[in-house]
């Protein structure tokens, strides 16, 4: 019996070893081949007493939709612009219709938010002042929705760092 449960344990840790070493390879995959697109901020308080300094991402794309009025899951459907900033078409179900020149970002919707999966970005202690003049999120998406949020982007269309 003490044999299986050590068999057990050892096939329970390879589990999630390969589900983390999955969720890694498939971020990765996003920061590497994904398509960078600038989301305009909805400013909103950038600290925490508990977890430090970090800002609390709100997205313009976000605004002037009601929650309530739209699916849990889907996907929110923009063009970009040739500055790589991108504009709300619609908000859809599922993946698809999307014309050639459409992208889809995946967002969950609560009572009152849509949330894209980027709602936060941390920096050093600080660092509050500098980060606070971001007027873009930055992220990657690749052609299922999934997306990964790689920094901030201040009026200019510059990295802050």
């Amino acid at each position: 019996m003490k044999k299986y449960k050590i068999i057990i344990l050892v096939l329970n840790l390879l589990l999630v070893l390969v589900f983390f070493h999955y969720s890694i390879s498939k971020k990765e995959t996003i920061l590497h081949k994904g398509t960078l697109v600038l989301l305009e901020l909805a400013p909103v308080d950038p600290r925490s007493l508990i977890q430090g300094d970090y800002m609390d991402l709100r997205y313009a794309i976000a605004r002037e939709t009601n929650a309530d009025s739209i699916p849990k899951r889907g996907y929110c459907v923009v063009s970009l612009d040739s500055g790589l900033i991108a504009r709300k078409i619609r908000l859809q179900q599922h993946r698809t219709p999307r014309a050639p020149n459409e992208y889809l970002i995946g967002y969950t919707a609560d009572r009152w938010n849509i949330n894209i999966g980027a709602e936060s970005f941390f920096f050093q202690e600080g660092q509050a002042e500098k980060f606070g003049k971001a007027k873009y999120g930055a992220i990657k998406i690749d052609g299922q929705g999934n997306s990964l949020l790689v920094g901030l982007y201040d009026a200019h269309r510059q990295l802050i760092k």
